[in-house]
């Protein structure tokens, strides 16, 4: 069975984390990718975080470009972007994240292309969105953490507001991109008519508070600093060390708490006046967190996860990425997925796939990620463009 984007062809601009990998979450669907790149450097994160001896190939370059296809193209250059029109004569979408205004700039915009391709899908991922006056500002995941309020909502009082160590707008960004993105496909098939896709890293920032937001904005509650609080403030729900480590408690309703005290040896203090009501504990909180505390430095993390989750209570060992990487149950379900190198013979590598499971047709890995211009002659030929031709563009710096 054909996979869900079989017969899809994307020319993907897009480089760093979000687009790319909103794209890549398409091609292990089963759509074509054209990954165009510059001919010097190439996409940027081929040298981002990089410790290895070949800056070209950075691990998260890797993890981002899978099933992709390379083609180096100077777009500042006519011939460059004769090459793209004529790649784009066959394309379902374009992908781009650029600096708002860069692809009217070179001629590639959408209103010129919806023209001439009605059918285009034209995707474009920003900080800001193609409008407003922020629209061209540069953006990275730590400045739109910033700019969203996330950071206000992210650390202790006595460190003050932190970002995440990870990029969850990236991350956030590209699962919405390739979602509008099917979405558009979606439509296309009932009217035949693409559309203009606008992704803003800083909308989707807010997305993902959305329960924050609405809190607030409905209510006027602020979550503020809260460390590793819960945003319930409930003192029960909470990081707690253990003898040998630590653990994240959630124990929110009133059974979990009293299932909670019970484990702990500390059922009797759910009588007091102070510990019997979820608002009690609130006002009292700093005496329920010290009993909790006080009661699981006298086990081991393994201990305390098999007690508590047996009884139903949300309980999480707080594990380190080497610790996860290594988790057998990520692995049996495909979210890892590892390949042969494209640069050491006999060596591999390991990356993220996807977050889902489908029964049939799921996501797949067909190639790794590509060489700087690995396939340029090979894309350039398959679109008529003869060797001689080829030879010149390189020879004059347009691929």
């Amino acid at each position: 069975m054909p996979q869900a984007f079989e017969g899809i062809r994307i020319v993907d601009f897009s480089q760093v984390l979000a687009a790319p990998f909103a794209v890549m979450q398409l091609a292990l669907l089963g759509a074509e990718v054209i990954k165009v790149e510059h001919p010097v450097g190439g996409d940027q994160t081929r040298g981002l975080m990089n410790t290895g001896a070949d800056q070209g190939m950075a691990p998260s370059f890797l993890g981002m470009n899978l099933n992709k296809k390379s083609i180096t193209v100077n777009l500042k250059s006519s011939d460059g972007v004769a090459i793209i029109k004529k790649m784009i004569e066959s394309a379902d979408v374009v992908v781009e994240n650029f600096k708002a205004g860069t692809m009217e700039q070179l001629g590639l915009g959408y209103d010129v292309m919806a023209v001439w391709k009605p059918d285009l899908i034209f995707c474009s991922v920003t900080g800001y969105g193609q409008t407003g006056p922020r629209a061209g500002e540069a953006a990275y995941d730590g400045a739109i953490q910033a700019a969203s309020g996330m950071m206000s909502q992210n650390g202790h009082t006595s460190t003050g507001p932190t970002r995440t160590g990870y990029m969850p707008v990236d991350m956030a960004t590209a699962l919405n991109t390739a979602f509008a993105i099917s979405a558009a496909l979606y439509r296309k098939l009932s009217t035949g008519l693409g559309q203009r896709i606008d992704v803003a890293m800083l909308d989707t920032a807010v997305v993902v508070q959305a329960a924050q937001f609405s809190n607030y904005i409905n209510q006027g509650n602020l979550v503020g600093l809260l460390g590793n609080a819960s945003p319930t403030r409930q003192p029960t729900a909470n990081v707690f060390e253990t003898s040998d480590g630590s653990i994240q408690v959630t124990a929110i309703r009133q059974p979990q708490v009293e299932t909670l005290f019970k484990a702990i040896g500390e059922a009797a203090r759910l009588t007091e006046p102070g510990f019997a009501t979820p608002a009690a504990r609130i006002e009292n909180h700093i005496d329920v967190h010290a009993t909790v505390a006080q009661a699981m430095l006298k086990k081991t993390t393994k201990q305390w996860i098999t007690t508590l989750a047996s009884q139903g209570i949300p309980v999480a060992e707080i594990k380190s990425v080497p610790e996860v990487s290594k988790d057998k149950s990520l692995h049996e379900r495909g979210v890892f997925t590892t390949h042969d190198s494209p640069l050491d013979d006999g060596e591999s590598f390991t990356v993220v796939k996807a977050g889902y499971l489908l029964d049939q047709d799921g996501p797949q890995v067909r190639s790794v990620a590509p060489l700087l211009g690995q396939h340029t002659e090979e894309i350039l030929i398959s679109f008529g463009f003869d060797r001689e031709v080829i030879q010149g563009f390189k020879a004059t710096g347009v691929c």
